[in-house]
Formats: structure tokens, C-alpha cells, sequence
């Protein structure tokens, strides 16, 4: 039976006060949801024995909420985690006690309790005396950390190394790093102090520009100097894929909007799923991006001439000059005619009038099309044109295309044009 909803004077902090009322009302507390309470007339008594009761309780909850918003207590107990959190606390102290470097990631939901586990984690491990005054923490958090520079910033200051840093200058971040790695290697594992990184937020450090940062760590957590343990939390389930993913998709977007397309990219993928592959996987993604991709005019391009070819690549590099500005045939002959008297080895200097057949036939293609209604007084090779091929579309076509000339396919992979 659904509880019905409760207000007014009675409703307290989630903390509902008994007064003479009957019906399913339910109330919510630090411990979770109850419902079904049934509240029945009861004699003065009782009922100033249960206000005060129920005072207790509010100022308890009041107390514990106020606890939890200032960050000042943590849960008492924690529920549902409780193999994880042995699991935890065991790597953590093989690092602080016995000097064994390791590392963890804590993957889950938002709100699911990843710093609360590692916080419990964290308090259990400090009440051990040999613990306390010899462990050092570092807390780092992608979102504030925004780049390794900063990193190693908050780095240096969580550690106390400022003073040995002082006024130094450093040429480069790798430098700075490298000394820095260097202090915390300082004496072998009897001596040195174990050092636990929490690295909040881990998706957003794997996501800086080369992960100079997360693979110095990892490489002095296999050093035999400086005990490390690296705890990452993250909320994201799969970080070595999400960005290829999130790259396929970018794609996919700028390809087609129309939202049919994007049910077909995701059909494709979930194709490949069977018993022995019941995963969807970043691979998979790719796969049917690459057959959503693949369109009539690029597989018209694997039968063309090598002078057609030519043609193509002479479009495609005034595309990149011109930045997709119409051109004509004259342009693109002129184009084509830098290749052959300075670059080719492998492809006849043709005349005018076959180029311009070959030209044309590109056009009954559809592979290029007037830009304005041809007119019956225009000048053919100044008709202006547009190319219906991307770049990708190019590049992809010459790599399958049978027997393509060296010196043909070093001009398409070329900047520019021949200047």
C-alpha cells in the first residue's frame, strides 16, 4: 500500500512527531526509510513520553546531518561494502606496514560511497601506531587538478617538499617532476615513508596530455625505493574505452543528425554480441561506425583511373588551399599540371582535352556538381565546382585502391599542393 503524504506541524527533519492521527505514514532517518507505521490515539502519558523520546531522536538526526554536511564524522558503519573494504584496508596496510607498493581503483556511481570507503579505509589505517607518524597521504582530485603542472604543485605542498624545491627554476615540467620523484625516493624501503596517492576523479587525470603524471607514479610504485600505494576513484566504468567512444560518436554526430542513424549505429554493434562475446565494447562501436560510413562514392573511387585519382587529390589539396571554396577545371588542371612537371614519375602528362573528359566524367559520377545550372553560353572550365568527398573519404579510398603510384599517393598525403 502506498504511504500517503505527510506535512504540517508534525513533520520534522524527516522525523514524523505522534499526535492523534491514524492512516500509513512513512518518515526517513540517518538509518534509511520506514513505512507502514500505524498511529492510534494514545494517552497523554505516553504521548509526553514519546515527545521526548522523539526530541532525543531530532537532535540526534539534527547532530548527524550537521556532521556529515561539515564533513566532520563518518558513517559509523558502512553497508554492503563490507568485502571491498577488507580488501582495501589489507593493500593499504601491506604499503604502510610491511613497505609493498600497490595500486587500486575504486569504480562506481556517483554517491555510491567510494570516498566513504576509502576514508573508513584511510581512519582505520591511522589508529595503528607504526602507521600513524610514519604514512604520508596525498589527495588529489581531477577536477582541481587540471593538469599534471598543478598536480605536481599540490604534490610538492601536501608532501612539505617546498622548502627542498625552494627557488628553484626548472626547464621543463619533466624536470621539475624527475626531482621531485627523486626527494621521494630518498633511502630504501626500511627508511623511506610510504606514500598513499588518492587520486578523486581518476578519468580526468587519464585524460591529460600524455599521462606524464599517472605513469611516473605508477613506475616509482614499481621502483624498490619509495613504498606507494595509488587509490583512484572514479565513476566511470570503463576508462581505457570511453574516449574512442566518445570520438565514435562525435563523429557519428557530425556525419548525421537524424536520430535513425544513430539506432542503426548502436543495431550494428549489438549484433556482435553472442554467448562468447555477451559485452558491448568499444571495438564493437567502431566496427559499425566504420560500416555506417561506408558509402557509394567511396567505393566508386577503388574504379577509377589513375588520372582521375589525380584529379581527386588536385581537388582535394585546393579544398585545404582555399578552405572549401568552389573551384573550376582550369584550377584543378593547373593543379594537376604542378604534380606532373615537378613531382611525377609515374603518370602521363596528358592533354588538355582528355583531362577534361576525365573531368567531366567525374562529374556524371556525382562524385562533383555545378555549383549554379550550367548554361548553354559558359565556359566549361570555368564552371565552378564542388567536390562531394571529405578528406577521410579520399585518404581511406587511395589506401585500398589496387596498384596506386607511390609518387601519386605522397602528393594526396601531402599538406598542400605543389607550390
Amino acid at each position: 500500500m502506498m504511504p500517503k503524504e505527510c506535512d504540517g506541524p508534525g513533520v520534522r527533519m524527516g522525523i514524523l512527531e505522534p499526535r492523534q492521527m491514524t492512516g500509513d505514514c512513512f518518515f526517513s532517518s540517518g538509518q534509511g526509510i520506514c513505512s507502514g507505521f500505524q498511529f492510534v490515539e494514545m494517552s497523554s502519558r505516553k504521548l509526553k513520553s514519546n515527545n521526548l523520546k522523539h526530541s532525543e531522536c531530532l537532535s540526534q538526526v539534527q547532530r548527524i546531518l550537521r556532521e556529515r554536511f561539515c564533513h566532520q564524522s563518518l558513517h559509523s558503519n558502512l553497508f554492503g561494502v563490507q568485502v571491498q573494504y577488507k580488501h582495501l584496508i589489507e593493500l593499504l596496510k601491506r604499503t604502510a606496514i610491511y613497505g609493498e607498493s600497490n595500486s587500486v581503483l575504486i569504480i562506481g556511481p556517483r554517491g555510491s560511497g567510494k570516498t566513504m570507503l576509502i576514508n573508513h579505509a584511510l581512519k582505520e589505517l591511522m589508529e595503528v601506531e607504526e602507521v600513524s607518524e610514519n604514512v604520508l597521504q596525498v589527495h588529489l582530485n581531477g577536477l582541481l587538478q587540471i593538469n599534471d603542472n598543478i598536480a605536481l604543485k599540490e604534490i610538492t605542498r601536501q608532501l612539505n617538499l617546498e622548502n627542498v624545491v625552494g627557488d628553484k627554476v626548472f626547464g621543463s615540467f619533466a624536470e621539475n617532476l624527475s626531482f621531485l620523484l627523486e626527494a621521494l625516493k630518498k633511502g630504501d624501503r626500511t627508511s623511506s615513508c610510504p606514500v598513499i596517492f588518492i587520486l578523486d576523479e581518476f578519468d580526468l587525470f587519464a585524460h591529460h596530455k600524455n599521462q606524464t603524471l599517472l605513469y611516473n607514479l605508477f613506475d616509482i610504485s614499481q621502483s624498490a625505493q619509495t613504498p606507494v600505494a595509488v587509490v583512484g576513484l572514479t565513476c566511470r566504468l570503463c576508462l581505457s574505452e570511453d574516449r574512442s567512444v566518445r570520438e565514435v560518436l562525435q563523429k557519428h554526430f557530425n556525419v548525421s543528425k537524424n536520430l535513425r542513424s544513430l539506432h542503426m549505429l548502436l543495431m550494428l554493434a549489438l549484433n556482435r554480441v553472442t554467448s562468447s562475446h555477451p559485452f558491448m565494447t568499444a571495438a564493437d562501436l567502431m566496427e559499425a561506425n566504420q560500416l555506417c560510413s561506408m558509402d557509394s562514392k567511396a567505393n566508386i573511387v577503388h574504379g577509377l583511373s589513375v588520372l582521375e585519382i589525380c584529379l581527386i587529390i588536385a581537388m582535394k589539396h585546393l579544398n585545404d588551399i582555399y578552405e572549401e571554396e568552389p573551384f573550376n577545371f582550369q584550377m584543378v588542371y593547373n593543379e594537376f599540371q604542378k604534380f606532373v612537371q615537378r613531382k611525377a614519375h609515374s603518370v602521363y602528362n596528358f592533354e588538355k582535352p582528355v583531362v577534361m573528359k576525365a573531368f567531366e566524367h567525374l562529374q556524371q559520377l556525382e562524385l562533383i556538381r555545378p555549383m549554379e545550372r550550367t548554361s548553354v553560353n559558359a565556359q566549361r572550365e570555368y564552371q565552378l565546382m564542388k567536390l562531394l568527398l571529405d578528406s577521410t573519404q579520399i585518404m581511406n579510398a587511395l589506401q585500398k585502391y589496387p596498384n596506386c603510384p607511390t609518387d601519386v599517393r605522397q602528393w594526396a598525403t601531402s599538406s598542400l599542393s605543389w607550390l
